[in-house]
């Protein structure tokens, strides 16, 4: 699977400004709606069904990456985005330091196998440290979208 199938280009927030969890989150959902790919109506029980997978463990995995991610029924195929925090949010990593890069994702419930192989492409890439470097250091959501390419041409290490 390959990020072009499932991150939307228009939710992708390289200025995310939340400082905590609960914003970092409402930010990135707030993308999706505003890209048209979640329901207004959706969005408080996608931030709820994060909130509540957040709460069995945190999925700010370490080195400055998160990602947050849930089932729910309102979507019909998975759908993510990407948030930049140049200050970085403090999200109850596992390591404790503060998240600059999230890959935020939501599929429906009826579709495991791509929710799964979507968190494994994301796992995969995000091992390369370059491509995270250059990713923090992303300006605008098109840096974001070369990058995101780039990695699914395997133009980096992994």
């Amino acid at each position: 699977m390959k990020f072009a199938d499932f991150i939307r280009l228009q939710a992708i927030k390289v200025d995310l400004v939340a400082e905590d969890k609960d914003s970092a989150i409402r930010e990135l959902v707030a993308g999706l709606v505003e890209s048209g790919d979640v329901a207004e109506g959706e969005q408080e029980g996608i931030i709820k069904a994060i909130m509540k997978r957040e709460e069995l463990g945190s999925t700010g995995i370490g080195r400055g990456v998160a990602v947050p991610h849930t089932k729910h029924p309102s979507v019909s195929q998975l759908i993510g985005t990407v948030g930049v925090s140049a200050e970085g949010v403090d999200f109850n990593s596992l390591d404790g330091e503060k998240v600059q890069l999230f890959f935020l994702l939501v599929s429906p419930p009826d579709r495991p196998g791509d929710h799964l192989r979507a968190l494994e492409n994301i796992s995969r890439r995000l091992r390369d440290d370059t491509f995270c470097r250059f990713l923090k250091q992303a300006k605008t959501a098109e840096d974001v979208r070369q990058l995101l390419e780039e990695a699914d041409n395997n133009q980096f290490g992994t």
